[in-house]
């Protein structure tokens, strides 16, 4: 009866294959074995042809995968191929299956589960028959090897003696194989849960397609291992998933499931006229203020188009902001705002971050066979085609820090580290947060001084932002009852869901909340984000890039004296153009028009406003932000060290301190200021005190 079944099965592959596979049989056929090895078939075609042949393929799959390879052996070709060894690989499944949410009855079943790779083995040769040779008298015994343990012949089959044997690795099969790690996609998770992690073991001609970072879709079935081994043997198993299928999904919010409903009300609001207003309202409600620093915050989630031209280079779209600012403002509130609304988003703390956790860290463990090195992607990797949130970026070490910098500007990672040579995409936005060089910012002091961060960082920063806490009694009330009104909505909201008889109405809460809600439902504004990066290209029309064009020109003809500072780099530009394409993305436009690009003009002059401009003269100088010291410092440093060297050939023992100071009064320079640059020369070495009070330089 049992043999009937089968046979029928075979048969109804056959079908199946010579009604939608014909063409793709034909191709492998073709190209087997060495360029084509596997028939890949869509798990929707096999449920439209038999949903119980479809089914059964979920409950059963290892039965099922043996008789549809066994239809394929017996396919009429046209050609005569022997299809002996190809396989039968089934995708795209109709549903996946969490990570976490994997089961004890989902053991022995075929499952689809989506994630990012973290780890991935080398491809290696695994024997799958192995032939034994008997040193005494020479017979071969095959010998299947399957599962974990390597099996050995008990006796000779020629001699019937225990051995000793050898393998003949002529005789034996391999076949490639490779372990991977798939880890919980970041956008699937809410709430700071840890992510979860399934090994795959996957064969043959779908191993070394894979590297660490790559979103990946696996089908496979499930299975046990035990764990511990000897006596100790454990009740409790672990789960590994033999790998069928591994589909990489360039797709970039594979999980964002956009309902025609969604699509609807995202159109109607793309149209309405406040639609910038009521972004700004959904940006972190329960934060007073800051409308400019949320409008560049709703900018970097919508991000700029990523541009590939024709000789396949790339202009990176994804813009990058910094706030820097004094402490309690709610910079970190605002940043784990972002992380929870952007549809993909990883959040690291300065402190809790070393270089290698954010870029990638070569570990060597026991995953795969024995211990080897493998690479384990970190935060910027995760953040692949998202936002990476970073706070305290003052509180990490400058090391750590420095290997942000290829992250930023190329958007990808090299990483040579225990001879491993690899290449890691890291497409992400930045938006970190910090404190100023003091804690807090010193208002007599040019803000370029004060930030600690490294020129070579800061200057890859698209916009930075100061955010400073200064006293004043209006702003200070209206922020006041902010604050207190939020609270109170909060205190009514609690003790209406915790109390078991509140006398307070769902209307009160509403009506107290209204202030505080968000004018866009956050789940809506992360469709909404997910859907105009996905479908949304602008182009720029004629005004906007005149716009552009204007505002740069002319910041820079400032700088066209001999004695000027350089007011903005060719960096600005090419930030003020992504911000542009971000703005007609929130409107879902399909060009940037001239409001978007005076949007963005708006929103660079603030920022260039607040940090790059030189204190002492009043003008834009880019090197404030690009070098940390202004031109007038730059100036004033060649000045005091030319006066130091003429003073002191004047002197036998150096140049008295004292002189020098009235001589630099003579030419304008402050009593002050020259002696504080004197300071910063003895601190960089450039200038020592032979005797007290007096100067030489080195």
């Amino acid at each position: 009866m049992a043999r009937a079944e089968n046979t029928e099965l075979i048969d109804n592959f056959e079908q199946f294959y010579r009604r939608y596979y014909s063409d793709e049989i034909g191709r492998l056929a073709q190209n087997y074995p060495n360029e084509q090895r596997s028939l890949s078939i869509d798990w929707t075609d096999l449920y439209r042809y038999d949903s119980d042949l479809a089914d059964d393929f979920l409950s059963q799959p290892e039965q099922l995968r043996e008789y549809a390879e066994e239809a394929l052996r017996l396919y009429d070709l046209p050609v005569d191929v022997s299809l002996g060894q190809a396989h039968v690989r089934v995708q795209n499944l109709d549903e996946s299956t969490d990570i976490r949410e994997i089961r004890a009855r989902h053991v022995n079943t075929m499952v689809s589960v989506q994630g990012i790779v973290r780890k991935a083995t080398n491809v290696r040769p695994k024997i799958q028959e192995a032939a034994f040779e008997c040193q005494r008298c020479g017979t071969l015994t095959y010998i299947p090897q399957s599962g974990g343990d390597f099996q050995e012949p008990h006796e000779c089959q020629g001699c019937e003696r225990q051995g000793p044997f050898q393998i003949n690795f002529d005789q034996s099969e391999f076949v490639d194989s490779q372990k991977l790690r798939v880890q919980e996609s970041p956008e699937g998770l809410r709430g700071g849960e840890t992510p979860q992690s399934l090994d795959v073991h996957i064969e043959d001609d779908i191993t070394g397609e894979v590297t660490p970072g790559d979103h990946v879709t696996v089908t496979g079935v499930l299975h046990l291992e035990q764990q511990g081994s000897g006596q100790d043997k454990s009740a409790v198993f672990d789960v590994y998933m033999d790998g069928i299928s591994v589909t990489i999904e360039d797709e970039q919010f594979e999980e964002m499931d956009i309902t025609d409903e969604d699509k609807q009300e995202i159109v109607e609001l793309s149209q309405s006229d406040d639609i910038y207003e009521q972004m700004v309202d959904s940006m972190a409600p329960a934060i007073y203020g800051y409308e400019e620093e949320k409008l560049a915050m709703i900018l970097q989630l919508f991000s700029g188009v990523t541009k590939h031209l024709p000789d396949e280079s790339r202009i990176r779209g994804d813009l990058h902001m910094l706030l820097i600012g004094d402490p309690g403002t709610g910079k970190s509130q605002m940043i784990s705002y972002v992380q929870n609304i952007a549809p993909r988003s990883v959040y690291t703390s300065g402190k809790g971050s070393s270089s290698a956790g954010l870029t990638a860290a070569a570990v060597r463990d026991d995953f795969g066979d024995g211990q080897q090195w493998t690479l384990e992607a970190g935060a910027l990797v995760l953040a692949d085609q998202g936002i990476a949130a970073v706070d305290e970026l003052d509180k990490m070490a400058a090391d750590d820090r420095s290997a942000m910098h290829e992250a930023l500007e190329q958007q990808k990672i090299s990483v040579s580290k225990a001879g491993i040579n690899a290449t890691l995409k890291s497409r992400c936005s930045l938006l970190g947060a910090a404190n100023p060089k003091y804690g807090r910012f010193d208002q007599y002091e040019s803000i370029g001084e004060q930030i600690d961060l490294e020129p070579a960082l800061i200057s890859r920063f698209d916009l930075i932002f100061t955010v400073t806490d200064q006293p004043d009694e209006e702003h200070d009330k209206r922020l006041a009852q902010h604050i207190i009104q939020t609270n109170y909505a909060g205190q009514l909201n609690t003790q209406r869901t915790e109390m078991s008889a509140p006398n307070i109405s769902e209307e009160q809460v509403e009506s107290q909340t209204e202030e505080v809600a968000p004018a866009i439902d956050p789940d809506l504004l992360r469709k909404y984000i997910a859907y105009a990066k996905r479908s949304c290209f602008p182009t720029m029309t004629e005004e906007a890039k005149r716009t552009i064009e204007d505002f740069y020109v002319d910041l820079r003809t400032k700088g066209a004296d001999e004695d000027a500072p350089v007011p903005v780099t060719a960096r600005k530009l090419e930030a003020l153009v992504r911000l542009s394409e971000a703005s007609a993305r929130v409107r879902l436009s399909d060009e940037v028009e001239q409001q978007d690009a005076e949007r963005a003009v708006e929103i660079t002059r603030s920022c260039l406003q607040d940090i790059g401009v030189d204190p002492e003269t009043g003008q834009f100088d880019a090197d404030v932000v690009e070098t940390g010291t202004s031109k007038s410092q730059r100036d004033r440093i060649k000045d005091i060290k030319q006066l130091i060297g003429d003073v002191e050939e004047e002197y036998d023992e150096g140049a008295p301190v004292d002189v020098v100071l009235d001589r630099a009064e003579e030419i304008g320079l402050d009593h002050s200021k020259a002696e504080h640059e004197i300071d910063k020369l003895k601190q960089k070495g450039e200038v020592y005190e032979p005797s007290t009070d007096h100067l030489r330089t080195t």
